[in-house]
This record gives structure tokens, sequence and C-alpha cells, in this order.
């Protein structure tokens, strides 16, 4: 019986190759920056790096918790893009979760001249403080078949943490330097004479986070600290914090059977952005936010009432001058849950907020932007939705949502044409139409959201997530590098006693639409470069298959092999930039 498993197993995991064998791959990840024991795709809270430990949380955090659970699908980047700087979502490397060894490290290596070192270190120097470290790095020297110029790349992580738990809280410090070293390989409007170019750009990040967590909630929830520095090949700059408190009052009773939690979270965000390219962008933004809210809950129904009240001060400048402002918003927000059975909770609310865009996250989105941005905060002034979600005999997780928003200056990423039209041996190695820049524009969004895990097998996790997102824009024509329907697919088996242990992941995106340049020398004006824009350019969509298998040859020896790109397809992420084609790694990888 146990060998028809094993077979039934198989040939599951081989039907979804066999059914995508027709489409562009979007690889799956090899994280730099994943937590120790990361999640495929779990319908739960994610966890964060702190150990956890035996009697934590107490009862009132968990029942907060079950409180404030959010389903989001994790937009996952491919690492099938040899960009380094892109290889930042969930590593689908298999993880032994049974021997509780937590210090590793490993080494690969592949075709492309793929190259991976990783590591985890951590030790407890008193029983109740864990000190660790963590390294990792990753490089590739691209795709030299496909273009005349540089398109190598690397990227590093290297960071110490620790964790101390005190009698009434947990506290949580880290420290991380990284850099990702690339190119601005994306050249397609035209043919450089020099394929000797300087198409260098480099990221630098410093980030120091903290974080305490008070085990009752009576009066001080937690406090946690978020800041970095970053800097890159062109003398941007920008520095950015974060200080969030959260205060609250939990399990007072209102009836016999209603009781009630009372919070106030207290938010102070400050970003500093300064450019030395082109126009000079500068900006200084400062946005305090209080967000007071009552939850009324009966069993595992609630009603959750409260309020989001931003003061946002700015100053946007650029060599032309300087804009000063400040506003007031305000955001309700509402929700309400009825717990039906475990099977089925019907939920629904209305929520909004203001995000800050800063050039550090909007790097983690699109690595090729030119340093020279106008950032402009998001307003998402309202977003009703309601779903349901439940938990089928711990067999089968679900949870499927709709909702619409009113979004006022929306995100975009939009394709720069030429900087200098002049004809010029010496070009910048940003202005071959190879860069992008943010752009924003108000609407609405209509989106739906669906997330499931099932469990078929003793050692088989099946998870899948779909999400569906529709832009009307008021001003611009068409929605940039935003697919109209993401789909991830997954799936991890461990057999032979657990020795071997199988993944899965599959990416499926449709197409985006986006800009582009014909760049041609001008017939009127000798020494000059005449470009046309056409903004109605389809990047394709794709579809990205991944296996990886890993066996432990001793309790502290395994070997792994990674596949990625399976079926080898080019596809753009983002117009210009190809990614690598099918892709193996092999290695080592030692746990004590």
């Amino acid at each position: 019986m146990n060998k028809l498993k094993y077979i039934a197993v198989l040939a599951f995991l081989g039907t979804f190759g066999i059914s995508e064998i027709g489409a562009q791959i979007k690889e799956e990840q090899l994280i730099l920056n994943r937590k120790r024991e990361p999640e495929v795709k779990k319908i739960e809270k994610k966890k964060t790096s702190v150990i956890q430990e035996k009697n934590y949380p107490p009862e009132n955090k968990k029942k907060e918790d079950s409180l404030n659970l959010k389903y989001d699908i994790v937009n996952v980047p491919p690492v099938s893009d040899f960009k380094t700087t892109e290889i930042q979502s969930e590593d689908i490397s298999p993880k032994f979760n049974n021997d509780f060894q937590s210090n590793y490290f490993r080494l690969g290596y592949g075709n492309y001249g793929k190259f991976l070192a990783d590591a985890n270190i951590s030790g407890k120097v008193q029983d109740n403080v864990e000190v660790g470290a963590d390294v990792h790095y990753l490089s590739t020297t691209g795709l030299k078949k496909d273009y005349d110029w540089d398109s190598k790349s690397s990227q590093a992580k290297i960071g110490a943490y620790a964790n101390i738990y005190a009698e009434k809280g947990k506290y949580n410090l880290d420290a991380n330097y990284g850099f990702n070293n690339y190119n601005y390989y994306g050249i397609y409007a035209f043919s450089p004479s020099n394929s000797d170019l300087d198409l260098q750009q480099k990221v630098n990040k410093f980030s120091v986070n903290a974080s305490y967590d008070h085990y009752s909630n009576e009066i001080l929830n937690n406090v946690k600290v978020r800041s970095y520095f970053l800097s890159d090949h062109f003398n941007a700059k920008e520095s950015y914090a974060d200080v969030e408190l959260n205060l609250s009052k939990h399990d007072f009773e209102v009836t016999n059977d209603i009781t009630a939690n009372a919070d106030l979270g207290i938010d102070l965000e400050t970003v500093n952005s300064k450019f030395e390219l082109l126009n000079q962008n500068n900006s200084n933004q400062l946005n305090f936010t209080l967000s007071p809210k009552v939850t009324f809950y009966k069993g595992e129904s609630y009603l959750l009432i409260g309020s989001d009240f931003s003061f946002l001060n700015s100053k946007l400048s650029d060599f032309t001058g300087e804009n000063k402002g400040s506003k007031f918003y305000w955001f309700p927000r509402a929700e309400v849950l009825v717990a039906a059975a475990d099977e089925f909770k019907f939920y629904g609310g209305i929520d909004g907020g203001l995000k800050l865009n800063t050039y550090g996250n909007l790097l983690e989105e699109n690595p090729f932007l030119i340093s020279d941005l106008l950032l402009t905060p998001t307003e998402n002034k309202y977003h009703f939705y309601f779903g349901l979600k439940g938990d089928i005999n711990q067999m089968f997780k679900y949870d499927v949502n709709a909702g619409f928003s009113k979004v006022n200056n929306a995100q975009f990423f939009i394709n720069n044409g030429l900087f200098n039209n002049t004809i010029s041996t010496d070009r910048p190695g940003f202005d071959y139409a190879n860069t992008f820049s943010s752009i924003y524009d108000n609407g609405t969004l209509m989106e739906i959201k669906g997330d499931l895990q099932a469990f078929p097998m003793e050692n088989l996790t099946v998870d899948a997530g779909l999400h569906f997102m529709k832009y009307k824009l008021d001003n611009l024509e068409e929605v940039y590098y935003k697919p109209l329907v993401q789909f991830n697919l997954g799936a991890k088996y461990t057999m032979l006693e657990k020795k071997l242990a199988l993944g899965f992941k599959g990416y499926f995106v449709t197409d985006r639409t986006s800009n582009a340049f014909l760049v041609t020398p001008n017939d009127f004006v000798p020494g000059q470069y005449l470009p046309t824009e056409n903004r109605d350019v389809k990047v394709g969509g794709y579809a990205d298959l991944n296996l990886s298998a890993e066996y432990k040859l001793h309790k502290n020896f395994s070997i792994f092999a990674l596949g990625n790109n399976l079926l080898g397809a080019k596809y753009q992420n983002y117009l210009g930039y190809k990614v690598l084609g099918a892709q193996v790694v092999g290695g080592v990888k030692i746990t004590f």
C-alpha cells in the first residue's frame, strides 16, 4: 500500500509538468532573506523570526491573533530572472521539520555560473537569550549568449539577531547589511556600437529592527521599530524609520456572553529621499497615524469598529524649486465575522490607509528604476471587501474574498525613453531606454483573491493561490505592469521515512501592458536620435514551473537539487530584461 502511495504522488507531481508543457515558465526562488523555517503558502498567520517559546503566546494573545488573521496572496518574484535583486521570495527547498536542527550551511552551483552560499548559525548564551547570524550570497554570470554587454549580477546579505525572553515579554533585535550589484542590461530600443558598456548599478542597504511584545495586553501590547539607510551607485540616498506603539485593554466583559478588546495604535513613519541625477528629485515625508478600534466578540464571531487618522507632512523639491504641504486623512475601519462553523466563516468590512512609496520598497519590486524618482504617497481612500473562509476537518483550508477600492495616486512603473537625444559614444549606462520611473493616477480597483491548502495524504501538502485585479484609471489609458490574473500552485511530499523530500511550485501570470520606444537617427537634425513612443505594448504572460529534491544521507548531511524555469522560456518581467532559461543547481547541506 505504501508503494502505491508513493507512485500516486509522483504521478501527481509529474502531471503538473506535463499539463503545462507548452507554456512559458517562471521560476521559484532561492531566497536570500528567508526565515529559518519558511512556509510554502499556508493560510494562517505568518510566523515571525522569533523562536516560539513553549508556553507562549498566553491565551489572551492567541485570542487576539485569531481576530486579526490576514490571508493575502504573496506576490512572488522569480529566481529565473537572473537579476539577483529580484530573488526575494520563499525558498521551495525541502525542509525537514522533524530533526529540530536550526543551524545549517549550504553550498550550491549550477548552470549560468550560478553560485549559492547560504548559512544560519544560532545558539543560546543564556536560558532565555538566543543570538544568531545569517549569511546569504548568490551570483550568476548572466545571459552571455543573449546580450553582447555584461549582464552578470550578485547579491549578498549578512545579518545578526538576538531574541530575549523576559518575565513579562519578549525582545527581538536584528541588524543586517545587504548589497545588490547588477547591470541595466535590458537594452531593446537600439544596439549600441560599443559592447563594452558600463551598465553597473549597485544598491547598499543597512537595516536595524527591534520589537518588544508584552505577554499581557494590559495597556502595553507591543512596540516595533524599523529603520534602514540605502544608497546606490549614482549617489541616491534614502533614510527610513517607523515607530509603532500598540496600547490595549483586552477581555473585558460587556454581557454574560460578549467580551471586548479596546486597542489604540500609534504610528510615526518618516522617510527622506535624495537623488543626484537628472531632475534631482528630493522628498521628505512624515506620516503620523492614530488607529483606535474596539472589537466585540462572541465565541469565534466578532464585530470590529474603528478608524485611522493620519496627518501627512511632506516637502518635495527638484532643481526647479520646492513644494511643501500638510494634509489630514480619515479612513473608516470596520469588520464583521460570523462563524457559522469551522468550515464556514463569513466576513466583510471596510478599511483604508496611506502608504508611503519609498525608493527602497519600489526597488524590491523593480530593481531597474532610474535613480531619480518622484515619490508620492498612495491613498487607499476606502476598500470594501467580503469573503468566506474555513477549515474542513483539518484537511482543507480555504479563504476566498472579493473587494472594491477607491485609490488616489496609485503607483505604477513606466518605461523611460532617452534622457539625452544626442548621438554619443559615451552615453551613461542608464540612458539606453533601459530604465523605469514611477507614475501615479487615481482610479478604482476590483480584486478577487483565493487561497487554499489541502492535505490529501499524510506526507503531502498541496497549496494554491489566485489573484484577479482590474484597475479603472482616470487618466492613464493603460495599466502598466499589472497582470489581470496571477495563479500559483505548489506541492511538498516526503518519502523513504522522510529521508527524501520533493517540492513543486508553479507560477502563472497573464499578459501585462507596457510602453516602449523606437529609437532611430533623426534625418532632419544630424547627430540626434528620434525616439517614438508606443503606449500599448504587450509583455507576454508566462508559466514558470519548478521542482526541488533533497536527500538526507546522514542526520547532519544531505544533498539537494533545484530545477528552475524548467521549460526554459526567457520571458520578461520588465520589457527588455530577459530571464534565465532552464536552470539546475545542485549542492550539499550540513546541519548541526
